[in-house]
């Protein structure tokens, strides 16, 4: 068995998701929740961004091609998406709106956007996932892929049941500044995946 195929496949997968980078954007938009209240957020999370790049690895283009939505744009709405988030991290309002009302606390959940979408399942690693898929010769390779990006985002699950223990190293205080860095880097990325998008609509010069 020629294990190249796979080991290139994991190592594209884990640069592309990124697990040790998504540790502290996790503890960054977890804060302030309870450790089961945590691991349940890090769990669906994981769960629907597994879903979504099967969804995408089984059906590929096709998916987007039915509803007439090429990749350029789905990586700007992506990055718009994501930069109103790096907002939020910036100037701290979803710390404000928590210590607001408790009852407005409690319908905070970033499981599904942004952490699974697209943090975890972003434009990235969809295309990765369909263009892996492509590139598999055989049905053995095909289930290799899904397996690999099976054990990348249970590496995500390892470091997120650690998220607490970080917190507390970190400290409030580290963990705000944390924060405020992390936002500004979301909102690099995020800027990243607009421009990317207008570079493949051919908005902009390669």
């Amino acid at each position: 068995m020629d294990w190249t195929f796979y080991i290139n496949a994991f190592v594209a997968l884990f640069v592309v998701i990124d697990p040790i980078g998504m540790v502290p954007i996790f503890i960054a938009l977890t804060q302030g929740h309870p450790a089961q209240e945590r691991l349940a957020i890090g769990r669906r999370s994981l769960l629907l961004a597994f879903l979504v790049l099967l969804l995408f690895g089984l059906l590929g283009e096709a998916v987007l091609g039915f509803v007439g939505i090429s990749f350029p744009a789905f990586r700007i709405a992506g990055g718009a998406l994501l930069f109103l988030t790096a907002l939020d991290m910036l100037f701290e309002r979803r710390t404000a709106r928590r210590d607001h009302t408790a009852e407005e606390y409690e319908r905070t959940d970033p499981s599904v956007f942004p952490l699974a979408i697209p943090l975890l399942a972003g434009p990235g690693a969809i295309t990765t996932m369909i263009l892996l898929v492509g590139q598999s010769e055989t049905p053995l390779e095909l289930t290799g892929v899904f397996v690999v990006m099976a054990l990348v985002l249970l590496g995500c699950a390892i470091l997120f049941r650690a998220a607490g223990g970080l917190e507390r190293l970190l400290g409030r205080t580290g963990t705000v500044v944390a924060t405020r860095l992390l936002g500004m880097l979301l909102a690099a990325l995020s800027v990243q995946f607009m421009l990317d998008g207008l570079r493949g609509a051919g908005l902009m010069p390669g």
